[in-house]
């Protein structure tokens, strides 16, 4: 399983310093002392984040899809936000005022960003990456290959894989507290149908399909429909899993009702010709996309 989501840098550039500094003001919530200090040990982290020497969240060693959090990069972010002044942004009629700065140098990193995508810095973008009308938040990370359709968002601290698509309206939720909370993880070759959410640290697995608006929150029940009896997870999508919104009935004190949840109805083939693999996973499941 080859992605930038597992031969990233990490946390390797941690100095150990910077890291204690971070950790020490998250806790005590005191930004005055040291503060210039902090300040830079702040501004070098999201910088790094920026240009992809860390990242927020990377697959553990020799443990496929199994994912560790770097807490304090997390805090950096955080920290990011209430050191920095709002500033006045303008760019040709537009105008915005944010603490965060627009990312910048598209061309360089080899990034298609069609008018109108927004990536925020300290997010990162490999090359090949196509941002349509989209909106990137800081210390995601979209991998090469990657479409970022229309209208698409990739929250704070979400991870996408390369080779992905995230359909038209996508919402990959950002997470940045409880800072401890692992962000959205959306492995390589996967497809996400249009206008689906995925939220609260949800993992999707390598090459997984997700049918348009499908929801999948930490305890949307996930329901493989093919075990005998069906069998029903929460949190993480199986690799080259196919899945369709459904309902469950539930029973309330005003009488049973249908309640969402998300149905695995089979297994995306395991080929190496990834494209030739979803189309027939979405021709022979009829998954509306």
């Amino acid at each position: 399983m080859s992605s930038a989501l597992i031969t990233g840098i990490g946390a390797g550039r941690d100095d150990g310093a910077r890291r204690s500094l971070i950790e020490r003001a998250f806790a005590s919530g005191d930004l005055t002392t040291d503060r210039v200090a902090l300040t830079a040990a702040v501004e070098a982290t999201i910088a790094d984040l920026d240009s992809g020497a860390l990242r927020v969240a990377e697959r553990v060693a020799g443990r496929d899809h199994e994912w560790t959090t770097h807490v304090w990069v997390k805090q950096a972010i955080l920290l990011y936000f209430r050191l920095r002044d709002l500033t006045t942004t303008t760019i040709g009629p537009f105008e915005f005022h944010d603490k965060v700065p627009l990312k910048t140098g598209f061309a360089a990193a080899g990034v298609r960003a069609v008018p109108h995508a927004l990536c925020r810095y300290g997010a990162f973008l490999e090359p090949g990456v196509v941002l349509m009308p989209s909106y990137t938040n800081i210390g995601a990370r979209v991998g090469s290959g990657t479409m970022v359709d229309t209208w698409a968002t990739v929250g704070s601290c979400a991870q996408v894989g390369r080779d992905c698509h995230l359909s038209g309206g996508v919402g990959l939720g950002g997470v940045l507290e409880p800072v401890q909370a692992g962000p959205v993880i959306i492995e390589d070759g996967c497809f996400i149908g249009s206008r689906s959410i995925v939220v609260e640290g949800v993992v999707v697995e390598q090459e997984a399909v997700l049918g348009a608006a499908v929801v999948l929150t930490a305890s949307t029940p996930i329901v493989d429909v093919n075990a005998v009896p069906a069998r029903i997870t929460k949190g993480r999508i199986l690799a080259r899993s196919v899945v369709i919104p459904g309902t469950m009935p539930k029973k309330f004190p005003g009488g049973e009702f249908g309640t969402p949840c998300a149905l695995v109805i089979g297994q995306r083939s395991a080929s190496t010709d990834q494209k030739t693999s979803l189309n027939a996973a979405l021709r022979d499941f009829e998954v509306p996309v």
